[in-house]
Formats: structure tokens, sequence, C-alpha cells
């Protein structure tokens, strides 16, 4: 259980049985059920549509290459949120929205929602201070260097495996 109190009136919340959800973490004090509170983000193949390369960039110091990614904001909704990270990282513009899966991160406490999102002008790239560096790579060499072991090397990995 990751949650320890509760976020109405801090007590400390137990374990219960609450049928057909399982064991919720209760609060005593209150007489609520507390279900569990995760972060949601997204996570984007970003593809120049004209020369049908991916966009990776590496960020905040860290050797390995990855997708554009983002948390959603409070009243947000995943699609805004992919097209506005995007905008705001790499100053591109978004043609077209691709859904394609989740899944949770556990280290982050996070439902990461993954979509690809189709760029028709890629000479408007222009990173912000959040990327340290950027490159258009062909599907193939997206696939080896993407950050191997991580949650974008199955996102990517998903993808370019279902339009072969």
């Amino acid at each position: 259980m990751s949650e320890k109190y509760c976020t109405e009136c801090g007590s400390a919340l137990t374990k219960r049985v609450l049928k057909n959800e399982g064991i919720i973490p209760f609060c005593q004090t209150c007489g609520e059920y507390r279900f569990p509170k995760f972060n949601a983000a997204v996570s984007m193949i970003v593809i120049d549509e004209k020369n049908k390369k991916i966009l990776l960039i590496k960020q905040y110091g860290r050797p390995n290459y990855v997708l554009v990614a983002g948390y959603i904001n409070r009243t947000e909704c995943a699609e805004h949120a992919a097209e506005r990270e995007i905008s705001e990282e790499t100053g591109l513009c978004v043609s077209s929205l691709v859904f394609n899966r989740s899944s949770f991160y556990e280290r982050t406490n996070t439902l990461m929602f993954n979509f690809t999102a189709f760029i028709s002008d890629a000479s408007k790239l222009h990173t912000n201070s959040e990327i340290d560096s950027c490159c258009w790579f062909t599907f193939e060499e997206a696939r080896e260097n993407i950050s191997h072991g991580s949650l974008a090397e199955q996102f990517l990995t998903s993808y370019l495996d279902s339009i072969k």
C-alpha cells in the first residue's frame, strides 16, 4: 500500500477489503476508502512525415536517447498534453496524433500514455532548455539508439513492430 495517510484528514490508513475492488486503503476517521493516486504523463514517438524519421532527445544530463515526454496538467486531456509538450520542448507543430498504448511506470508512480505524433514541417525544430540534444533517426536507427531497457524503448519497439 503506497498511500499511508488520508489525503483529507491526515489519519493513518488501514487495509480493508472492498467488494469487487480488492484491498483498498481505508480511513477509519473519515469512514472512507482512499483509492490510490498516481501521476499521469504522455510520451510521444515524433515522426517527420516527409523524411520518415523519428526524433529522439537527450535531457537532464543523461547520456541516453528517449522520447519526448511530459506530465499531463490538471484538467488537461492527454491529447492536448502531447501536442503541448512537443510544441514547448521542440517548437514543432503536430499535424496528426494517434494513441498507441499506456503503461504504468512504477518508479515514478506514473501512468504513461504513448502517442505517435506526425510532424509535417520538421524545419521548425527549435528545442527549449529541457532538451540537451536531439537527433532525427531512421526507424531502425531509432530502435538501435533508444535507451535500452526503458519504457521509451518498449513504446518505440511496440510501435515499430506494429507497422511492419
